[in-house]
């Protein structure tokens, strides 16, 4: 795979982004997306597909591109006195020099002292042990209530998907989801573990994940859809 910056430039609300064309040898035709964590307009092609009708496709669809660039939130930097969702709920960093620097939450405060530019990567820091803490226990819970194992389980930051299941009962989660209802983060340990027991997403699958959550999870999901952005825009 190959990548290079071409000309356009894309403007929509507070975002200005150049179009990165990226040839793929897996590409069978041209596909435009824009990055729902960042604004990154991309346009992949095919590895021999030529260059230019391929710009002026991605030309003509310039007011869809804006649009949702438009709609892209601004970035949301972890330092002292922003406030951030965690698991549905507003939590304002706290930042107090004379404290200490370990990372607590006090009611609807998450308190750390300690130099001013290392908050963002202590509270990242905590996110990430408070999300891998939450999403081992219950996706190991979930699985013994299905009957299946589940290797290691772990969180990452995935631009695409919430969550990913290998064949070998790997599971892995965005870490993100720590900021989500935990009822949405159920919905999800729910799909991945229902994948223990049907590695597709036919019938019997959704029949699995519904059977685990105790319902079809199109609130969850819906939820996501509204409000994923917004979580893709937290510590950017």
């Amino acid at each position: 795979m190959s990548t290079a910056s071409s000309e356009p430039v894309f403007r929509g609300g507070s975002h200005v982004r150049p179009l990165t064309v990226v040839r793929s040898a897996q590409a069978r035709r041209m596909r435009l997306a824009v990055d729902p964590r960042d604004g990154r307009v991309r346009l992949t092609l095919p590895r021999r597909a030529p260059l230019a009708p391929a710009l002026a496709w991605a030309e003509s669809k310039r007011a869809w591109i804006e649009a949702v660039l438009a709609r892209v939130p601004a970035a949301q930097p972890l330092g002292p006195g922003a406030t951030i969702m965690f698991e549905g709920a507003p939590l304002r960093i706290d930042w107090q020099p004379e404290s200490t620097r370990t990372v607590r939450r006090s009611g609807d405060r998450l308190v750390l002292g300690g130099p001013e530019d290392m908050v963002g990567a202590r509270v990242l820091r905590w996110l990430k042990a408070q999300a891998i803490a939450a999403l081992e226990t219950e996706t190991r819970a979930m699985a013994m209530r299905a009957g299946v194992t589940v290797g290691r389980v772990r969180v990452g930051d995935a631009r695409t998907r919430w969550g990913s299941c290998s064949s070998s009962g790997d599971i892995a989660y965005s870490w993100r989801l720590i900021l989500a209802p935990a009822a949405v983060r159920h919905a999800i340990v729910a799909h991945e573990v229902a994948h223990r027991l049907h590695m597709h997403h036919g019938p019997d699958f959704h029949a699995a994940a519904a059977r685990l959550l105790g319902h079809d999870g199109k609130a969850e999901r819906a939820w996501l859809r509204a409000n994923g952005a917004t979580l893709h825009a937290t510590g950017g």
